[in-house]
């Protein structure tokens, strides 16, 4: 889109903008469905334990299920490969990706505020958004991590609720290519999440890029730069240490997993 004539009021700029990038009215089976499409993702992203690979045919059918859209075809592209593994190849699989590489950790702050004290505000900020909202996450996860924050956005809708979504859209774009580089299926989730964000700027290309050369802020001194060392580090061993895993976040056994769609 061209730049806006200076002259325009900047209070009516401003205004516009946000027009362009507020996702258009949608209809209530419009709402319910990309509802949907929010807790399914963030089910998908989720550690596959004991119960969720036991509740793999009711998500799988869920997904065939959705209307026709972008983001259904990938999910139903992640499904055929997540039914067809076996369950320790699963668990190995997603350790690697999520716990073991910090350009695809599924906790949100690091990448806008990397290992400064602006994350635990951050943090405390996202925690509170929730709590005025009256949602207890209730899960022993951060609150950045992201099938938590995908959760929150299924639950309040597109305005509020999308709204850290929107806020850490670079770390998500940064999130899947990492794991499109690593070839791994779980790009097929992120690219379906991606699908119901407002298309990227050129500000957030460059801040993506960014991020892969040189890596999120850092308060520590005296360092290499992030960007110089091992696939799916940004620095040495030691120099930032994730923030501990909570037990994985549970979902209802297989036999209670009721994930219903559009009627």
């Amino acid at each position: 889109m061209s730049p806006l004539p200076a002259s325009i009021p900047t209070l009516v700029r401003t205004r516009v903008r946000a027009a362009v990038r507020r996702p258009a009215r949608l209809t209530p089976e419009e709402t319910e469905a990309r509802t949907l499409l929010l807790r399914l993702c963030s089910l998908l992203l989720q550690y596959p334990d004991a119960e969720l690979a036991a509740g793999r045919r009711v998500l799988s059918a869920s997904i065939e299920a959705l209307p026709p859209s972008p983001a259904a075809e990938h999910l139903a592209s992640f499904a055929d490969w997540f039914a067809g593994q076996e369950p320790e190849a699963l668990e190995r699989h997603y350790v690697e990706m999520f716990d073991l590489r910090r350009k695809s950790s599924l906790y949100l702050t690091y990448y806008l505020h990397g290992d400064t004290r602006r994350r635990g505000m951050a943090l405390l900020t996202l925690n509170q958004r929730y709590r005025a909202a009256g949602w207890d996450t209730d899960s022993g996860e951060l609150p950045d991590y992201l099938p938590v924050v995908l959760e929150f956005a299924a639950l309040m809708g597109p305005g509020g609720g999308e709204a850290p979504l929107r806020q850490h859209r670079r770390g998500l774009e940064l999130i899947h290519r990492a794991l499109t580089d690593s070839d791994s299926p779980y790009r097929h989730v992120l690219a379906a999440l991606l699908t119901l964000l407002p298309p990227p700027t050129e500000a957030d290309r460059a801040a993506v890029e960014q991020l892969v050369t040189e890596g999120p802020p850092n308060e520590e001194v005296g360092l290499d730069p992030y960007g110089a060392y091992g696939d799916g580090e940004f620095a040495p061993p030691g120099t930032f240490v994730p923030p501990t895993p909570a037990a994985p976040t549970r979902v209802p056994p297989a036999s209670t997993i009721r994930v219903e769609g559009p009627r």
